[in-house]
């Protein structure tokens, strides 16, 4: 389902399963070529084929403490006789991954009267801005009007990126000088927003290091200011992740969460790992929901994330 937050969704992502498994294909290849190693020839489900399994989860990044909950759900199955063929094995596996994943998830929030504000935050060379693009070519498709705005101050050659995209999806820029304060920014795209009745305003911030305590007090400014302006919101704040860092991108997902009020994460380049079981281990360890995954440069190449889907690829044979 595509999550709109003024309560409609299309029927469906055409070709969605057939889209994820050609974007995580680096992920899927490695990880079941290696389930299919260690269950191939076995019958018995013994303590080494376990280990095997809890190996194959932490080479995919899922995580080790997600893995070991996980296997120690499943050895209490086989303790109580409830499973004993290996075969059975990736069954178990599945079920115990989605609900991991759906257990993270949440509604998407309800926006009663535009503007909806989406704020993306994130680390530097996560695909902030090119996220921010793809993004807002959705919610036009979705047949909506949207507002970019550059708050992203600091770095260099921002908001002309960001200009970019808003050339390339026929959007406008609000925009100031590099250096201007981010929340001034802000508040005259709110303002612009509301005037012109525009459906979606979608924030860039400034990429941040998580350990940055100056900059993260900047996002809280920019929070009190959109407050002033619209009491309920951000509707959204998507954290912007890039799947090829790992388990790092836990660490920064937990930081941003604590300073920013993260709702959602959008978790890019997954296309580019054979790592892609950290999507499961963010949605355990912080438990925040996946909104979308990017898996490819194309425009439309930013998917929405559907725990089923993402499990069923997953497990889908190359």
């Amino acid at each position: 389902m595509f999550r709109s937050l003024f309560g409609s969704t299309s029927e469906g992502e055409p070709n969605l399963l057939e889209r994820l498994k050609q974007g995580i294909s680096k992920t899927r290849s490695g990880f079941v070529s290696m389930l299919e190693d260690t269950i191939h020839g076995r019958k018995e489900i013994d303590a080494d084929l376990l280990e095997e399994l809890e190996y194959a989860l932490i080479t995919a990044d899922v995580g080790v403490r997600t893995a070991t909950e996980v296997l120690e759900g499943i050895r209490q199955q086989v303790d109580r006789h409830l499973v004993n063929d290996a075969e059975e094995l990736k069954g178990l596996l599945k079920r115990a991954l989605l609900d991991v994943l759906e257990a993270a998830e949440r509604p998407t929030p309800l926006v009663t009267a535009p503007p909806a504000v989406v704020m993306v935050v994130g680390v530097n060379g996560a695909g902030k801005t090119t996220t921010i693009g793809k993004l807002a070519h959705r919610y036009k498709q979705e047949g909506r009007s949207v507002l970019l705005c550059a708050a992203d101050t600091f770095r260099a050659a921002a908001i002309e990126q960001l200009e970019v995209w808003g050339q390339r999806t026929g959007i406008e820029v609000i925009r100031q000088n590099q250096g201007s304060d981010p929340s001034a920014v802000l508040f005259d795209a709110l303002q612009a927003a509301k005037a012109r009745k525009v459906d979606y305003v979608i924030v860039d911030t400034a990429g941040r290091l998580h350990n940055k305590a100056h900059l993260m007090g900047e996002l809280e400014k920019m929070d009190r200011t959109v407050k002033k302006v619209i009491p309920e919101a951000p509707h959204e704040v998507l954290l912007v992740i890039d799947a090829t860092t790992g388990q790092n991108g836990v660490e920064q997902a937990r930081n941003f969460t604590q300073t920013s009020g993260v709702t959602g994460i959008v978790l890019t380049k997954l296309d580019g790992t054979a790592k892609g079981g950290v999507v499961v281990a963010i949605a355990r360890e912080l438990n925040l929901p996946i909104r979308y995954i990017g898996v490819g440069e194309k425009i439309d190449d930013l998917l929405p994330f559907e725990p089923e889907k993402f499990v069923e690829s997953l497990f889908a044979e190359a």
